[in-house]
């Protein structure tokens, strides 16, 4: 294996020779394919990652020359070659990481990236050079500043996002909706995922919009990945990867831009309205998410994005909150059936609320609680209280009440239907239950005396021996140990008689 390892090594040495020297160009692209095998294997590497070998790729790349445009189509396969070497070494090499720090690599990316712009035929340049901009921005943090701050790697990067979806502008942040516009190409769509990609790691961090020109930019931003939730792909699979990489970068982008998702709607645009607005980007969203729920699996990584995104939308823009409750949360008339317990959205997301994974539940919980405008009997209604008892729990809430979140005064109202089932009810587990027979009604006094005592020492000795431990709710409606919650209890009692 060992010996494998050199003769490889002894190999790329051989392959990188050749291509210091001016040979043809059949000649480079089959030493560059050979080298891009190679350099999957990370053992292999040591030799290659030195500052001349990534010179010398840099030059086949074209990132050496500052203003020559690219106008031989014959080089571009040598382009292309070299760009995913590149990917490859950086992705796999410590030191060429750093080494692309030292021979300004970023930059020289976003100058070909540039390029690439009004070009025809450079589509794989263009992917892998955006591929390698988003290795660099994942796997060095200081690249990642410098494409920020000093490359305007946010503004090259949207550029090149916008051409890759070919965007065309009605208005200052409205794309012109075309239904009848056909599917991206793969090439169209493997760009404008790389650029996604790239973009979220340049936008992380930036909730934070301090100047009009950077407030300018992510509205500008938005604007583009709506467009990008209403295209679809050349297959079902690439379409809801092209979504899913929009729904993370949307994530990056401060809540108070992302009102350009909805805009005012014309009768041609969609059949997607709500209150006059255009929410075909929202519905797109709302279907995402219901597909991921679906899944059943890797819910962490697949649905909490959508999910985190929904809850801010709808958190902070009040039309986006009441579309999608009048879609999650239509108002109740069937609670025959427990809320977990059905194939509706909300019924799909109550079943997530007891979820094993603690981040999956509680998004979900704090989805429905901003539905319901963080009010306690609201949420309880369409969940029951035993669904919603960890997110109450953690937020305090078990005595009731509301969140700290301020929205509109608009009143709920209840159906007919769930007026006259309301007092039946059960409150823990949100439906209606059948009036059931009283075991007590039958028993004499003493032997309601005798089970009760039975049920208190078996309590006793479970928390003796520290099976369970009672809790209770304090005045301030978290949870406590008994002795703790009876104590303050009395307490507060105890002064408010004495303020009386």
């Amino acid at each position: 294996m060992l010996a494998l390892v050199v003769k490889n090594q002894k190999l790329c040495e051989g392959i990188l020779n050749i291509l210091e020297k001016d040979t043809q160009t059949s000649c480079q692209t089959a030493c560059l394919e050979a080298l891009r095998i190679l350099s999957r294997d990370k053992k292999v590497l040591v030799p290659v990652t030195t500052k001349r070998n990534m010179q010398i790729l840099m030059r086949l790349a074209k990132l050496d020359t500052v203003e020559d445009p690219l106008e031989r189509v014959s080089e571009f396969p040598v382009i292309v070659e070299a760009l995913k070497c590149l990917c490859n070494i950086i992705f796999n090499s410590a030191v060429a990481q750093k080494l692309s720090l030292e021979l300004n690599l970023a930059a020289m990316l976003c100058n070909l990236l540039k390029k690439c712009k009004d070009q025809q035929l450079v589509g794989d340049i263009k992917c892998f050079d955006l591929r390698l901009l988003f290795l660099l921005s994942l796997l060095h943090t200081d690249i990642r500043s410098q494409l920020r701050q000093e490359l305007q790697g946010v503004q090259v990067l949207t550029q090149a996002l916008e051409s890759s979806l070919n965007v065309r502008w009605t208005e200052e942040y409205k794309a012109a909706e075309d239904r009848d516009r056909p599917p991206l190409s793969l090439q169209e769509t493997n760009c404008a995922i790389e650029a996604l990609k790239a973009l979220f790691n340049v936008t992380l961090d930036s909730w934070n919009v301090h100047s009009k020109n950077e407030s300018h930019q992510f509205r500008y931003m938005a604007a583009i990945l709506r467009y990008c939730l209403l295209t679809t792909g050349p297959t079902e699979d690439k379409t809801e990867e092209l979504h899913s990489n929009a729904i993370n970068l949307l994530s990056n982008i401060p809540v108070s831009c992302l009102d350009v998702l909805i805009s005012p709607s014309s009768q041609e645009e969609t059949d997607i309205k709500y209150n006059g607005m255009n929410m075909g980007a929202i519905q797109i969203l709302l279907d995402f998410m219901e597909k991921r729920i679906d899944k059943g699996s890797s819910y962490r990584e697949g649905l909490t994005p959508v999910l985190s995104l929904l809850t801010e939308c709808c958190r902070t823009h009040r039309n986006i909150r009441k579309f999608i409750k009048a879609q999650v949360l239509p108002p109740l008339r069937d609670v025959s059936s427990r809320p977990e317990v059905g194939t509706t959205v909300r019924n799909k997301l109550v079943r997530l609320m007891t979820h094993v994974d603690l981040g999956v539940k509680q998004i979900a919980a704090e989805f429905l609680f901003v539905l319901c405008k963080e009010r306690v009997d609201s949420l309880l209604k369409y969940t029951g209280y035993g669904n919603a008892a960890g997110l109450l729990a953690a937020r305090g809430l078990l005595a009731g009440g509301r969140g700290d979140h301020w929205y509109s005064d608009d009143e709920d109202t209840d159906t007919e239907e769930y007026k006259s089932a309301k007092p039946n009810i059960n409150l823990i587990t949100g439906h209606l239950e059948e009036p059931m027979p009283n075991p007590m009604d039958e028993m004499t006094e003493e032997q309601k005396e005798y089970e009760a005592m039975k049920l208190v020492n078996m309590f006793d000795k479970l928390s003796r021996d520290e099976v369970i431990k009672p809790m209770g709710v304090r005045p301030d409606g978290t949870m406590a140990p008994l002795e703790e919650a009876v104590s303050q209890y009395h307490t507060n009692k105890q002064d408010s008689s004495d303020s009386d």
